[in-house]
């Protein structure tokens, strides 16, 4: 622990990020700005459009006459000189990086283009033809679990589900009896994501002649992935030397899935003899990046009258995607540690299930685990109150841990170091915001207006026990492949002739002010100046100090690098004071750091000047104390033994530090719009001791703009062909100022006795807490229990709904049901022709090819019967679609059906149409109504843009019929290229 510090020390204090002018004003150093070769290859990916199909062919030949193409790299050429990748749970089939025989999700790489510029690999990405014998994919959870016939992996595997475990703790069967009241909630987390200002970069060269892989990229760790990304490689560890970039633009867990892309580049760059570059665009990072694992949960609670949890039965089932990449099934079982959360329950039970879908293998995302866990446990409380018609603040604090019981060891084994739960509701509960929420609650419900006001109170983990993902094993398979635990942070400090101290931690940045703290620490132990300590966050693991804990994520850096730095600062002190007491001629006991100085404590005239003592070892080792080392450096490994892997009653501390968060929110409703408007927010927090209190709101406000995105806009959609919907930001909704109001912030601090600063994390505790206080305050407000998030206008609509009948259109078409298809619209225009003549042009198919945008032929192959070719381009996608469309029920002069399909470049898709002349007000109008659906690489753009572009061009086309025009218009173009539709 931190003792008499001096009153003026850095640590605890408001210090401006030393990192934020370079930021700030466009001086840093991201991968994208990093320089390669000139004769480096650029890698381009050829992904898959399809979540579920064989390969049968892959025609790159045009591609590899493209000038500037340098070669063609499939799956089964990387194959040959690879690994499976490793995993967690053991498998039947083999994870590649690269698909080999089949396509297991949308956006999984096929093969990779290598060309002198991304523009040449760009280009030779539309000369690739692959065909595919498509198969009909699993999207969904309860779809994974409940099907016979359709699984993931159909050659090896006949089932969905990788892993089933059940564990038991106190005796919960006991309390889940008729004799006990019982409460139950169903929760399903969607899929969302980070989305860091900076994509994946990756730079890779291979050494021919040491054998060894360079890779530059702003992977993040965690480092227990080194082996993984090695063994695929078929290399030792030190046959791989991974360097990150200066800066990093964001990350948050993201990054680690950076994984596949530098196990391809390498291989790519072995057998190219060339360094090779990746930078990913926006576009792949949405589709084919990573994702925060989906969750169904189904919880119960048997509960007193009181509503005093006395047991908790948890079914969790993750969907991990295609395939269960390492570190998953990490998400699930990060949290069961501490199934309990922040309560006093005894007892528990547990399933556990991992199953697989058609989608983009998950991974870490801020609170990975936590935003899952706690929507279900925080929901299951809200509903407890609720069904016992209590105050949920009530029912909150009756089960809340209570400081005297502190160290606790909850049921599945965390050991919950510290804290004071009841002083911190009560500091939150005295807020001016908390006032101020109850009292708009009451004026909201007086003036007919939708308010709701929800609770969350949830355990933050920090510093991650490495071997916590273990308990997914059965303790007999870990017993044969050796027990797993604890965690290592790392942080080197030295100092100078002159005086500069410089540090380095095994810690990666991206954007959090890692070197702002270790510079504050350093100081506070020296008694310097900010200015005169160095950090450089750069890793390079042939180098650097570095365990498999090393890495960004986890709250790890506050309690164990800052930790570790504190450590290695405080052992150069204790050789520094030695060193100073020889020469003052006084014991190393009574010197004291302050100012710059250093001085006998007994008399403060016995002085060096601190940049004076540190020549000492430098200029002059001999004047030492006898057998004093000279060297002014230090590394510190730190760890905790606290830190042990799951026992054989799968007990599990699966952090070491445990921060406490309490959040009230209010929320009101735009019945008109459907609009829901956090009106005020109090968050409070136990995170030990700050170091920092400036840049720890900075965290807590970056998680609580992170947790309204997930509550209110940001989901992965996909559709039931397993086609990813969110593929643009018109699709992937992000939040902005107008949806983030700014949360007041409460602290208190109760230090933790296992980290050496008794500093806990921060970082994420929003991401678990705000969600579930949005929800319970949604829940409130419209006093319904099932709540999905995220919570966007149209789900909000359909809530206000639930008990209205629909009010159908009059002129709905009886014949047709549009609303089936995900693509559908109607219009009607003016006409300024007779309908004669508009019947003409209607069925003069020459003059119906100019009417279509984009069309390049067509022919009437049959008595209305019609094939052609149009060509488009939306955003980046481009290509070309044959289609045939059939024109039929014609009622001369009134009305008539068209049905079409279409397949090509871009992918296939259907649809149909009604054309009606109608008269009404002594004018005709031409209406139609139409559905359409479409899949394939079109897709990867995103639904809206998708709607958005059909909506364009079948409005033009049937304007230019009502107007008797072509389509061939300089206004139309422009209005497309705004949306990005070229024609």
């Amino acid at each position: 622990m931190l003792e008499d510090q001096p009153i003026d020390c850095f640590i605890g204090n408001n210090i401006s990020r030393v990192e934020d002018d370079k930021l700030l004003n466009g001086k840093g150093q991201f991968g994208s700005d990093t320089p390669f070769k000139p004769d480096a290859l650029h890698a381009v990916v050829l992904r898959s459009e399809h979540a579920s199909g064989k390969i049968k062919r892959i025609d790159f030949s045009k591609a590899k006459k493209l000038k500037g193409v340098h070669s063609v790299i499939t799956g089964k050429d990387f194959s040959k000189i690879s690994n499976p990748l490793l995993s967690v749970i053991r498998t039947e089939f083999k994870t590649w990086c690269c698909a080999v025989d089949e396509v297991h999700y949308v956006g999984e790489p096929l093969a990779i283009i290598l060309a002198k510029s991304r523009y040449v690999g760009e280009d030779a990405l539309q000369l690739i033809d692959v065909e595919y014998s498509v198969n009909q994919p699993v999207v969904s959870i309860k779809e994974a679990i409940n099907t016979k016939t359709k699984f993931v992996h159909k050659k090896n595997f006949k089932s969905n589900v990788v892993s089933d475990r059940n564990f038991e703790y106190g005796n919960p069967n006991k309390f889940f009896t008729k004799s006990h009241k019982i409460v139950e909630v169903e929760i399903e987390y969607p899929r969302n994501s980070c989305t860091p200002l900076e994509g994946f970069v990756v730079h890779s060269e291979y050494d021919a002649a040491s054998g060894i892989y360079d890779v530059k990229s702003n992977f993040q760790g965690p480092f227990s992935l080194h082996s993984v990304l090695s063994r695929a490689l078929k290399v030792e560890e030190g046959k791989l030397r991974l360097i990150s970039f200066e800066d990093s633009g964001g990350s948050f867990g993201i990054k680690q899935a950076i994984m596949p892309m530098i196990i391809l580049t390498c291989l790519a760059s072995k057998l190219s003899n060339k360094q090779v570059i990746w930078v990913e665009d926006r576009l792949e990072h949405l589709t084919a990046a990573s994702s925060a694992t989906g969750r169904l949960t189904k919880l119960r609670a048997s509960i007193n009258e009181k509503g005093l949890i006395e047991a908790l039965d948890y079914d969790q089932i993750d969907d991990v995607g295609a395939y269960p990449r390492a570190p998953e099934p990490a998400s699930l079982y990060r949290m069961h540690g501490n199934l309990s959360g922040a309560y006093k329950v005894k007892n528990i039970s547990c399933r556990n299930r991992v199953v697989l879908t058609n989608k983009t293998p998950s991974g870490l995302n801020r609170g990975f685990g936590g935003p899952q866990h706690y929507f279900a446990l925080e929901r299951l409380v809200h509903q407890i109150a609720v069904e016992l018609n209590l105050n949920v603040l009530d029912v909150i604090k009756v089960n809340l841990l209570e400081k005297k019981q502190f160290p606790y060891k909850s049921p599945s084994g965390a050991l919950l170091d510290s804290g004071d739960f009841q002083k911190l509701i009560r500091k939150v509960v005295k807020s001016s915001t908390y006032k101020n929420i109850l009292k708009k609650k009451n004026n909201a419900i007086k003036n007919g207006k939708i308010y709701g006001i929800g609770y969350s109170a949830i355990i933050e983990p920090s510093i991650s026990n490495m071997g916590y993902v273990t308990t997914a094993l059965p303790y007999k398979d870990r017993e044969k492949t050796g027990h797993k635990g604890g965690a290592l942070a790392s942080t080197s400090v030295s100092i100078g002739p002159t005086g500069s101290v410089y540090v380095t931690c095994d810690s990666l940045p991206q954007g959090q002010g890692h070197k702002t703290i270790l510079s504050q620490i350093v100081a506070d132990v020296f008694g310097i100046k900010i200015n005169d300590v160095f950090v450089n966050t750069t890793h390079d693991t042939h180098k650097d100090a570095w365990s498999i804990a090393a890495g960004n994520y986890s709250s790890r850096f506050a309690g164990a690098v800052a930790g570790s730095a504190f450590n290695a600062a405080n052992n150069l002190k204790k050789k520094l004071q030695k060193i100073a007491a020889s020469q003052l001629n006084c014991k190393s006991e009574n010197i004291l750091f302050d100012k710059e100085k250093v001085y006998d404590k007994k008399n403060s005239d016995n002085y060096f000047n601190f940049k004076r003592l540190v020549g000492i070892p430098h200029w002059s080792p001999g004047n030492l104390p006898e057998k004093l080392n000279p060297s002014l450096k230090e590394t510190v490994f730190w760890g905790n033994e606290k830190l042990r892997p799951p026992n054989e009653k799968d007990e599990i501390n699966g952090s070491l530090a445990y921060g406490f968060v309490f959040d009230v929110c209010g929320i009101e409703i735009d019945p008109i719009t459907s609009k829901i408007r956090i009106d005020e927010y109090v968050t409070g927090h136990d995170a030990g001791k700050i170091i920092n209190p400036l840049l720890a709101n900075g965290q807590i406000y970056g998680a609580y703009a992170h947790a309204v995105g997930a509550s209110l806009l940001e989901e992965f959609k996909y559709n039931d062909n397993g086609s990813f919907l969110s593929g643009s930001f018109q699709d992937y909704h992000l939040p902005s100022t107008y949806e983030v109001n700014e949360p007041e912030i409460i602290h208190i601090e109760t230090p933790s006795p296992f980290t050496p600063l008794g500093s806990k994390g921060v970082g994420e505790g929003n991401c678990m807490s705000t969600p579930v206080a949005i929800a319970n305050a949604f829940s409130d407000a419209l006093k319904i229990k099932n709540v999905k998030l995220p919570l966007t206008n149209t789900k909000v609509h359909q809530y206000l709904n639930l008990n209205k009948n629909e009010i159908k259109p009059k002129h709905i078409n009886k014949h047709i049901n549009f609303k089936s298809y995900p693509i559908n619209g109607s219009g009607e225009f003016e006409l300024n022709i007779n309908q004669n003549k508009l019947w003409g042009t209607i069925f003069d198919f020459k003059n119906l090819k100019t009417i279509i945008p984009g069309c390049k032929s067509l022919k009437e192959t049959t008595k209305n019967n019609l094939n052609g070719i149009i060509e488009l381009s939306i955003g980046p996608v481009k290509g070309e679609y044959s289609f045939n469309v059939s024109i039929k029920k014609i009622k001369q002069n009134k009305s008539f059906e068209i049905a079409g399909n279409g397949q090509g470049e871009l992918g296939n898709g259907n649809g149909v149409a009604k054309i009606e002349i109608i008269n009404k007000n002594k004018k005709s109008f031409l209406a139609y109504s139409y559905g359409a659906k479409v899949d394939g690489k079109i897709m990867i753009v995103g639904n809206r843009l998708i709607n958005s572009s059909v909506k364009l061009l079948v409005n033009q086309i049937f304007q230019s019929f009502a107007l008797n025009k072509s389509s061939n218009q300089t206004f139309l173009k422009k209005l497309f290229r705004v949306f990005g539709i070229k024609i």
